[in-house]
């Protein structure tokens, strides 16, 4: 379940890299909600967490496209 409270808008704004740094900050935080057992904070987090990694996904499925790159292997033998 993705955030509420997030904009969706503002996360397509976002680069790559900066979608990578927010979602390495996200995971300090959850690890330390984890250490206090803060559950509200945890599934909040999460909730967050889910919306970044969507968004990173997102991108990073359009690289790929506008790359072009060839997910098969070609094993035959040259002759």
């Amino acid at each position: 379940m993705e955030h509420p409270f997030l904009s969706s808008q503002s996360l397509r704004d976002k680069s790559v890299e900066e979608l990578q740094t927010s979602i390495n900050t996200l995971t300090s935080k959850l690890t330390f909600a984890y250490r206090m057992q803060n559950g509200p904070l945890i599934s909040q987090l999460q909730m967050v967490m889910e919306s970044y990694k969507n968004e990173y996904n997102r991108k990073m499925d359009e690289m790929i496209k506008k790359q072009n790159i060839q997910n098969r292997i070609n094993i035959k033998k040259e002759e």
